[in-house]
């Protein structure tokens, strides 16, 4: 195994050099080409795509991020074609100034170069990936996991295909599946220059304690929303609902609702369709548990426990929280966040404010639905993911994030002192 990853890392190495190459002419042809492909060939990836799912149990939260479907294949191919349509984040001068002694500087965007991506379960981000890194001027190795090795392989080989009319096959590497090929990529200092992480929260911390290469971290998110005592209920109501149920497998979706105490009445009319349209399991404080007893359906309301805080879900389970004040809130959050996403309800423009400045986290919504943590959502296209660190980028992973500087200096024959 050790030596067919190697080789693979040197090729697409060595291939990455072509890509400064391309025209973005060219990179919206291959985008708009594996577009048509993967319509074309949709019957062969949801062929591929079943295997995997056969594999799965469908209760696994995990099921609903491996699935494919015509539907979802359509919204894949369209962010396909939204990326090749959007401007190139390559050779934009971000500044450039005249020195004293006469050079010419000027600050350009480049590509990262080559982009190891480490991610579980969702063949959709093998094409995303791919549109992201190309249009960016990157080349990829794919680390999927075992649960996707056949949606994987047979979105790789269309990829492929499409580009050896190019004759760039090894911009796109596939690594072997297996979780024995992960230590090559983490420590493939010669062949990759950055990782990033796709996945749960064990991965995450498997690639940042392991990984020998640059590592930008995105995925695990612990989102939480904070109803505030000046909350709009009408709102709350809409927010949170759509933030726990739009789809629940998805690292925007929300784990821990917060809540002043002095709201607690209107608990049961925010809860309402959560437990009535979308069976959500919910692990209440006791103060919110008492208030929805009777309120709430008696098979889906439990006592929270120190582990229904700080829990990243991924299915019809939330926790909820009871706060005296705004300064409590802000306390439960930063003390259980993963700095993805957080959201304050209120019609109190003064604790809004308060509530975002004092929030870390990579994307605070005030009366607003975490669910628009997306890059498409932010009119960047698809994304790699929500990086939830600060250096290099932060929020979503898009083309711009995607991309490094150099210093260009001209001189006219300056030599120094």
């Amino acid at each position: 195994m050790e030596a067919e990853i190697i080789q693979g890392l040197k090729q697409v190495k060595q291939a990455s050099r072509k890509l400064v190459r391309l025209t973005d002419g060219q990179i919206a042809d291959i985008l708009n080409q594996l577009a048509d492909l993967a319509l074309e060939k949709q019957d062969f990836i949801l062929a591929e795509n079943k295997k995997d799912l056969e594999r799965m149990d469908p209760e696994n939260p995990k099921y609903d991020r491996l699935l494919l479907n015509p539907e979802r294949l359509k919204a894949i191919t369209d962010d396909l074609r939204n990326v090749a349509n959007l401007p190139s984040p390559l050779n934009i001068t971000l500044e450039e100034r005249t020195l004293d002694n006469g050079l010419d500087l000027s600050r350009v965007t480049v590509p990262l170069g080559v982009i190891g991506i480490v991610y579980e379960s969702r063949p959709n981000v093998t094409f995303d990936v791919f549109a992201l890194t190309l249009k960016s001027g990157n080349a990829c190795v794919l680390k999927g996991s075992r649960d996707a090795k056949d949606s994987n392989i047979a979105i790789v080989s269309l990829i492929k295909e499409v580009l050896a009319k190019y004759e760039l096959e090894d911009v796109c590497y596939l690594a072997p599946a297996e979780r024995e090929a992960l230590p090559f990529i983490l420590n493939a200092v010669d062949y990759i220059d950055c990782a990033i992480p796709r996945g749960s929260q064990g991965l995450i911390d498997f690639v940042r304690a392991n990984a020998k290469i640059p590592v930008i971290e995105t995925g695990a998110g612990i989102c939480h929303t904070y109803v505030d005592k000046e909350a709009d209920v009408a709102k709350a109501k809409a927010i949170v609902t759509n933030a726990k149920a739009r789809r629940v497998s998805v690292c925007n979706a929300l784990d821990c609702l917060v809540i002043h105490q002095d709201r607690l009445a209107d608990l049961p009319e925010i809860m309402a369709e959560l437990g009535e349209e979308h069976n959500v399991e919910v692990f209440a404080d006791a103060a919110a548990f008492e208030k929805l007893v009777g309120h709430y359906p008696d098979t889906l309301l439990q006592p929270a426990t120190e582990e229904s805080f700080g829990t990243e879900f991924l299915s019809h389970k939330m926790s909820i929280k009871t706060v005296k004040d705004v300064e409590e809130a802000l306390d439960h959050v930063a003390r259980h966040t993963s700095k993805h996403s957080e959201a304050i309800v209120s019609e109190d423009n003064d604790t809004v404010e308060y509530y975002l400045k004092n929030t870390d986290a990579a994307c605070v919504y005030a009366n607003a639905s975490t669910a628009f943590s997306d890059g498409a959502q932010f009119g960047l296209g698809a994304e790699i993911g929500i990086s939830t660190q600060k250096l290099h980028a932060r929020g979503p992973m898009a083309l711009r994030e995607l991309t490094s500087y150099k210093w260009v200096i001209r001189g006219k024959g300056h030599t120094r002192a």
